[in-house]
């Protein structure tokens, strides 16, 4: 089984990165603030004005370890990846299925399967401490979603079931907030901007996901850019969208509301700007990529391989039996679905 190994995120503005040896030096104000051994990490995520050495680019390149590029309030940029892993035979047969659409259309629909199932899923626990009408409600679209998620439907009418379960668990997740101050009040999911504080933490927590999800397919062997459930376009990178799909629920959603009802983020880390965009200062954004990174270090068992292990770790695993059913040494994905 494959190491889980951490990322380390720079958020302090105007920080410097640089060689020293077999470690990352992290340099601040001309004061150097740390080592870190690049063994121990599986990426770099740069926040706004961080520099790099070429020295430490190039070997986090020649050791597999991702450096994404984000503005300071969590939009991504770019990333860079080294050498491509796996085999071509394994991504031409990856751009095949995703031509071919009946494949397509499966591996969506598993992938469909595994959202709605975690939506539901994190909906149910909610409804078990606070009952209410609409969250009963939500949880019946849900399922019947999943039971409208048959073999061989086409890929747009798996598309629109998952759209509309989507509608379904929003609509009743200002339900999962229980922090009254109307600072965080969740009235629809929104983005490009995000309108309001809960949006802002959920988007800055699906980047941080997609990230992660991304460098894992990338050691899979896949990529990332060529999804099922997810259009191509220039720049997104699709397959990674389709994976997070069962994730968001679980991790993401679930850390936010907890992050929110427990008081760990505040309504003063949280500003509107003049274009009406809500964004979270240094210290909140800190407080947050901790709870991610202690998040992903809890174990739980994985559904299908019967084994326990890190969440982080998790991510990997699915991009490795993603690549094994496009391999086609499993009939089909295995979707991630918590219990």
């Amino acid at each position: 089984m494959k190491q889980y190994l951490n990322t380390l995120y720079i958020t302090t503005q105007e920080s410097y990165l640089a060689k020293d040896g077999e470690c990352v030096a992290v340099h601040q104000g001309g004061t150097l603030k740390g080592k870190i051994p690049l063994h121990t990490l599986g990426g770099l995520v740069l926040f706004g004005q961080i520099s790099c050495s070429p020295f430490l680019l190039g070997h986090c390149a020649e050791n597999r370890v991702t450096v994404s590029w984000l503005t300071e309030n969590g939009r991504f940029l770019a990333s860079m990846h080294g050498p491509t892993h796996g085999n071509v035979l394994l991504r031409r047969e990856q751009y095949r299925m995703a031509d071919n659409p009946e494949a397509a259309a499966n591996i969506a629909r598993s992938l469909a399967i595994g959202k709605i199932a975690n939506c539901r899923t994190v909906l149910l626990r909610t409804a078990r401490e606070r009952p209410h009408p609409e969250l009963d409600a939500a949880c019946a679209r849900l399922a019947s979603g999943m039971a409208r998620l048959q073999a061989g439907l086409p890929l747009d009418v798996v598309r629109g079931i998952e759209g509309e379960a989507a509608h379904a668990y929003f609509s009743a997740f200002p339900l999962l907030i229980t922090n009254a101050d109307p600072a965080f009040r969740f009235s629809g999911r929104n983005r490009r901007p995000p309108l309001d504080a809960v949006n802002c933490l959920l988007s800055f927590l699906y980047t941080l996901l997609a990230h992660d999800i991304c460098s894992s397919l990338e050691t899979c062997g896949l990529d990332p850019a060529v999804g099922f459930l997810h259009r191509d376009r220039p720049g997104r990178p699709s397959l990674a969208l389709d994976m997070m799909e069962e994730f968001r629920p679980y991790l993401a959603d679930r850390l936010a509301c907890t992050l929110v009802n427990r008081g760990q983020v505040k309504p003063k880390g949280f500003r509107k700007t003049e274009s009406g965009a809500v964004v979270m200062d240094e210290p909140t954004r800190k407080d947050v990529i901790v709870a991610w990174q202690e998040r992903k270090r809890e174990e739980v068992e994985h559904p299908f391989l019967r084994e326990r292990m890190p969440i982080g770790l998790v991510l990997y695993t699915q991009g490795r039996l993603l690549a094994r059913h496009v391999r086609g040494e499993l009939e089909a994905y295995p979707p991630f679905v918590i219990r």
